[in-house]
């Protein structure tokens, strides 16, 4: 590095000495030369910090970058699982066709307020208060979220019908069903949970006394035959 800085400037100390026709002394010259390497060194460190604080910064930004990147995948993920993705299809006991073959049955109104619509009339007796029956269910919030569902489970709900075993208006609804029927009930809220209920993650919750939604299947009843009347 020393010799590609020491050969211009002793070039154009010859020729100037050459042109003036002066002796200059070694000392002078060294001086010189020394002088001007110690500028070009200064120079020569300016610019490698100049470069070192380019690099800081460039750095530096790749650095917030990154962060930022990783910070927004990990709110795109959080949005894509709340919210960003399809819905995944839950088992339902009334298809889209099914649906559209609803709008034009009769509904059913009783004392109580409960409504319902008959997907299928089953065959057989109904059962009597206090016979266990074994029902699937799919149900629902009026918006069509479902809150809880014996289907995901893959087994019908037992219980004691017209005992106070489930909900008012899921009692009276299947005391009138038949053996493999099919029906929607529409519940209102004194008849579905006057407290309200707190469902899984995910799930939408139900408000105290707020109307509610189910499909019910009754699948059979033990210990009652299907041509018994």
């Amino acid at each position: 590095m020393a010799s590609s800085l020491l050969l211009p400037i002793g070039t154009v100390f010859a020729k100037n000495l050459s042109y003036n026709h002066q002796t200059i002394g070694g000392d002078n010259i060294q001086g010189l030369v020394n002088r001007g390497l110690r500028s070009e060194l200064r120079g020569e460190a300016s610019r490698s910090q100049e470069f070192r604080g380019d690099m800081t910064v460039i750095k530096r930004r790749n650095l917030i970058g990154l962060v930022f990147g990783v910070s927004g995948l990990t709110i795109e993920t959080w949005s894509v699982k709340g919210a960003g993705l399809p819905p995944e299809e839950k088992p339902r006991l009334c298809d889209k066709a099914c649906e559209k073959e609803l709008e034009n049955v009769p509904m059913v109104t009783t004392d109580s307020g409960l409504q319902y619509k008959d997907i299928k009339v089953g065959e057989g007796p109904s059962p009597p208060i206090g016979f266990q029956v074994a029902a699937n269910y799919v149900a629902m919030v009026p918006s069509g979220q479902i809150f809880d569902s014996s289907l995901e489970k893959g087994l019908p709900y037992l219980f004691r019908v017209g005992s106070g075993q489930v909900i008012k208006g899921l009692d009276e609804g299947i005391l009138t069903m038949k053996i493999g029927g099919k029906r929607r009930l529409y519940i209102p809220g004194p008849l579905a949970f006057p407290k309200g209920l707190t469902s899984a993650p995910g799930r939408p919750r139900v408000a105290p006394n707020s109307p509610v939604v189910f499909d019910v299947s009754l699948e059979y009843i033990p210990g009652l035959e299907l041509g018994e009347e």
